[in-house]
């Protein structure tokens, strides 16, 4: 396990995460203005169809991924002050919640789909579908990263770099902000 010195140019994780998450909130940003703009122009179907969403479902995914987003801060701390075997059940506790968040998502989008719901259905269950979608695969992406830490650091703890655990964090920490963005986009403003 090796520690580098932060700084500025040098932010934990490394800068290109940094670059990555800025180009995925970038990202993710102009798709919400769109939705907005799209809401604005077609508010009446924009609040008929937010209100066919689940947003008790977005309120437990929410506390899902706050709830794993602060495993993973402790995960990383105890990373840092090299408690192995805590930091690992912490990263752990850190997945779970990740997972009731995708099985959570499994049981909303399955039930929308049941109910004729689909990414054709009219506007806002495009920009629905996609926004989402694209959520839940970067959530599926981090969850891949966190679980081959998870493995390395129960094969051999030397193998893992701080700035790299680091980043692997600050990409959840980006999925968690997302969603922070979404859900209240999505579910509550239309």
């Amino acid at each position: 396990m090796q520690t580098k010195h932060q700084s500025i140019s040098n932010p934990p994780g490394g800068l290109l995460i940094w670059i990555v998450i800025f180009l995925e909130l970038i990202t993710f940003g102009l798709a919400l203005v769109a939705l907005v703009y799209y809401g604005r122009l077609n508010p009446i179907e924009f609040q008929e169809s937010r209100a066919v969403l689940n947003t008790n479902y977005g309120a437990i995914n929410t506390i899902f991924l706050l709830l794993s987003g602060y495993f993973m801060a402790l995960s990383v701390k105890q990373f840092q002050l090299k408690s192995i075997n805590i930091s690992k059940q912490y990263l752990l506790l850190t997945m779970v919640f990740g997972l009731f968040f995708l099985a959570l998502k499994a049981v909303e989008y399955s039930s929308k789909i049941n109910q004729g719901y689909d990414l054709d259905y009219n506007t806002f269950f495009n920009f629905y579908w996609l926004l989402t979608g694209f959520h839940v695969i970067h959530v599926i992406v981090g969850l891949i990263i966190l679980a081959y830490f998870y493995m390395q650091l129960c094969i051999n703890k030397n193998n893992v770099m701080t700035e790299d655990y680091e980043a692997g964090a600050a990409f959840w920490h980006m999925c968690d902000l997302i969603w922070l963005l979404l859900f209240p986009i999505v579910y509550l403003i239309f």
